[in-house]
């Protein structure tokens, strides 16, 4: 999966915006060439809410051992929750992890950083989590959909679907 594929892929959900900071948009640096998910039906970033998925094309202070340094390397964050995320890696977000490698490729595993509060990420996916990944960011997204309707009191049309 190319990270283009992603964001085609999760940019297609509805009520989704995908936020790519650049040079010259008042973005941090640090941020330029990341993508950053939102479930924001009025298209606006939202002021009182977080992504619900990112993907991150390089190594920030406090979290570098995915080693995205090394060439053609990125990772997807997802915001799995905790019941997917204890289906996922056998273990409550807030139990220490055990040998998980977070330079690993193409594995399913806890974020390195926010893997406390439920995030999953992915280094380079590929073909063996191809379709764990996409099943992932449509629930992320229906947890972010769901979070937006309880707090505006808004519902959408498709609310009995996942994603």
């Amino acid at each position: 999966m190319t990270t283009d594929e992603i964001i085609d892929f999760v940019g297609a959900l509805e009520g989704v915006l995908a936020v790519r900071p650049g040079p010259g948009d008042g973005s941090p640096e640090i941020s330029w060439g990341d993508t950053f998910f939102y479930h924001s039906p009025d298209g606006a970033v939202p002021t009182a809410a977080q992504p619900f998925a990112t993907i991150v094309t390089k190594d920030c202070p406090g979290d570098a051992s995915s080693r995205l340094d090394r060439p053609d390397t990125f990772r997807v964050n997802v915001a799995a929750g905790r019941e997917e995320f204890i289906r996922r890696t056998g273990r409550a977000p807030r139990d220490p992890a055990t040998d998980d490698d977070p330079g690993a490729t193409d594995t399913v595993m806890a974020h390195p950083v926010y893997g406390s509060l439920g995030w999953l990420a992915v280094v380079n996916p590929g073909r063996r989590t191809d379709a764990a990944l996409r099943e992932l960011l449509r629930h992320a997204h229906h947890l972010a959909r769901a979070r937006h309707e309880r707090r505006t009191g808004a519902v959408t049309e498709d609310r009995g679907r996942q994603g």
